[in-house]
C-alpha cells in the first residue's frame, strides 16, 4: 500500500488569520518502506514572516522572496500526494494549512478521509507520555542529531521512522503478500527452520566394556549391593 508522510511549516498557527503554508516536505512509502521518491517546495507566503515562527524553522522573508507562490506549484503537489494515505504529525494542523492555499487557488480540499494522525496512534501506543517528534524519536531511538530547527522535508523523514515503529516495527515473520490489484496487505507467517534428524545413537555397552566392568566390580571389597 503506498502513504504519503508529509510535513509543513508555516507562518504561524491559523490559516483562517492570514498565516501561509511555506514549506512542505512529503515521503513516499510503500508497505512502510520509504522508496526513495520524496516531493520538497519553499513558497513565498506574500506576508511577511513573524519573528516566532522564524525561529521555529528559520524561513526568512528573505529566502522566500524568490520562491514561486503555492498556485505555481500546487498541481505538482497534488499529483505527488495522488490518493494515497496522507500521514502527518497532528495531521489537522497540517491539512488545514493545505486545504487553505487549495481553497486559494480554487481547486478542491483534500478529503481528511485519508487523514493519518500519528499523534492519535501515539496516544493509544503511549497513553500519558509525551508526543512530540523529537519525544517519540528518543522512544525508538531514532537519530535526530542533524535537526537543529524544524524543516519539512527533515521532519517527514523522522516522522516515516516513527510511524513505522507506532505501527508495530519491522517485525521478523511478517511478510508482504500480493492482495487485490495493486494494493498489497500483511499477514504474519511463521519463520519455518529445516530440522535435520538423525537416527539414534546406540547406548548398549559392548562385551569388551562388560568384562572391564566385571573386573573392576571383583576388586571390591565388602559392596553395599551385596549385602
Amino acid at each position: 500500500m503506498r502513504e504519503i508522510i508529509f510535513d509543513t511549516e508555516t507562518t504561524g498557527l491559523d490559516p483562517n488569520s492570514g498565516d501561509r503554508l511555506v514549506e512542505i516536505g512529503c515521503v513516499e512509502m510503500v508497505n512502510r518502506v520509504a522508496t526513495g521518491l520524496t516531493f520538497h517546495a519553499y513558497f513565498n507566503p506574500q506576508r511577511s514572516m513573524p519573528a516566532q515562527a522564524e525561529a521555529v524553522h528559520g524561513l526568512s522573508d528573505a529566502f522566500l522572496a524568490d520562491k514561486p507562490l503555492f498556485a505555481e506549484r500546487a498541481g505538482e503537489v497534488l499529483e505527488f500526494l495522488g490518493e494515497s494515505p496522507l500521514v502527518a504529525h497532528n495531521a489537522s494542523f497540517d491539512f488545514g494549512f493545505l486545504n487553505c492555499e487549495l481553497g486559494l487557488c480554487d481547486m478542491p480540499a483534500v478529503s481528511e478521509a485519508r487523514m493519518v494522525d500519528t499523534v492519535a496512534l501515539a496516544r493509544i501506543r503511549h497513553p500519558g507520555a509525551k508526543l512530540s517528534l523529537d519525544a517519540l524519536c528518543s522512544r525508538y531511538g531514532i537519530d535526530r542529531s542533524h535537526r537543529t530547527q524544524h524543516g519539512a522535508l527533515l521532519d517527514a523523514e523522522l516522522l516515516a521512522q516513527v510511524y513505522v515503529e507506532l505501527k508495530g516495527g519491522r517485525q521478523i515473520g511478517l511478510e508482504l503478500v500480493e492482495g487485490a490489484g495493486e494494493d498489497f496487505v500483511e499477514i504474519a507467517r511463521p519463520v519455518t527452520r529445516r530440522r535435520d534428524f538423525r537416527p539414534a545413537r546406540p547406548h548398549s555397552a559392548s562385551e569388551l566394556e562388560l568384562a572391564a566392568h566385571a573386573q573392576f566390580i571383583a576388586t571390591i571389597d565388602s559392596p553395599a549391593w551385596g549385602t
